[in-house]
C-alpha cells in the first residue's frame, strides 16, 4: 500500500513538473456600479514546461486579463491557477510576490529601464529583492547580460543604447532571477521590423535552451515564432494550435536588409 501511494505521489510530482501551467475553468469580471463585465468566461488551459506559446486577439479580447493572473498580478473571481503544482489563486499577497520574483520573469513593450543607471546595475535589481549576495548578484547579471548578447555593453546606459538593445537588457533582467516562465507582454511593439526579429531570436534561442516562455502579440508575424498560439476572443479560448511552418528567426534575419545607421 505504501509503495502504491508513494507511486502515486511521485506520479503526481513528475504531472506537475512536466505540466508547468493549468488553468481550469477561470472567470474573471470586474464590477462596474450595477455593471457586470466579463473579462474572462471558464478558461481552461494548460502550458507545459518548454512550451513557446503565443496569445493573440483583439482588443478586449481577455487576452492582457489571462496575462496578468498568469503573472500573479491579478486574481481570478472564480477557478483555479496552479503554476509547477502550487495552486497560486489561495496565496496572499506575500506569497505571490516571492512567486513572481522566484518563478516569473517579465518583458514589457515599454523596456521600463532606470536611465540613470547601467545596463548592469538594471539586470542587477530584480536579485536585490531576492536577497542574494553582493557577488552572486554581480555574476548573475553579467551572465543575463552576456546571453542576451551585451556583454560589451553592461557600463552603458540606457541613453547609450538603441531600442533592441534596451529590450535586450530588459530580457536579462527577466533572466536573472533564473525563472520558470518568462512571460512578455507586446515585447516587440516599440521596435522596427528588424530588430523585432532579433528580440525573437533571443526568445527562440531561450526557449530552446528549455525556458518556458508565453508570449501576448496583436502581429501574426510576431506569434509564427512561438510553436502554438492561442486565440483568444470574447473571454474565450477559440483556438489553441501549434504554429506550422515555423521560421527560424536567425535565417529570417538574414535574408532583411540591414538598417542603415
Amino acid at each position: 500500500m505504501a509503495t502504491t501511494l508513494q507511486s502515486a505521489s511521485e506520479a503526481d510530482a513528475a504531472r506537475a513538473f512536466a505540466e508547468l501551467i493549468r488553468v481550469e475553468e477561470v472567470h474573471k469580471y470586474y464590477d462596474l456600479g450595477e455593471t457586470r463585465v466579463h473579462a474572462l468566461r471558464g478558461v481552461t488551459v494548460s502550458i507545459a514546461r518548454g512550451e513557446f506559446v503565443a496569445i493573440m486577439g483583439a482588443s478586449g479580447s481577455g487576452k492582457s486579463t489571462f496575462m496578468n493572473l498568469l503573472g500573479c498580478l491579478d486574481r481570478a473571481s472564480s477557478g483555479r491557477y496552479l503554476l509547477e503544482g502550487t495552486d497560486v489563486s489561495q496565496l496572499d499577497k506575500k506569497a505571490l510576490a516571492a512567486i513572481r520574483n522566484r518563478k516569473l520573469g517579465f518583458v514589457f513593450q515599454g523596456f521600463n529601464l532606470l536611465s540613470r543607471t547601467t545596463a548592469l546595475e538594471n539586470v542587477e535589481l530584480p536579485t536585490l529583492y531576492a536577497q542574494l549576495k553582493k557577488e552572486e548578484r554581480l555574476q548573475r547579471a553579467r551572465e543575463a547580460l552576456r546571453i542576451v548578447g551585451l556583454a560589451d555593453r553592461m557600463d552603458h546606459f540606457p541613453s547609450q543604447l538603441s531600442g533592441g538593445q534596451q529590450q535586450r537588457v530588459a530580457i536579462a533582467r527577466a533572466l536573472v532571477n533564473r525563472p520558470s516562465i518568462l512571460l512578455a507582454d507586446e515585447p516587440t511593439g516599440n521596435l522596427d521590423s528588424r530588430t523585432s526579429v532579433e528580440i525573437m531570436d533571443v526568445f527562440q534561442e531561450l526557449n530552446e535552451s528549455g525556458l518556458t516562455i508565453v508570449l501576448v502579440t496583436h502581429e501574426p508575424d510576431i506569434s509564427r515564432f512561438a510553436k502554438r498560439t492561442l486565440l483568444f476572443r470574447d473571454g474565450k479560448i477559440r483556438r489553441d494550435e501549434p504554429v506550422t511552418g515555423r521560421p527560424r528567426a536567425s535565417e529570417v534575419l538574414r535574408a532583411l536588409p540591414k538598417m542603415e545607421d
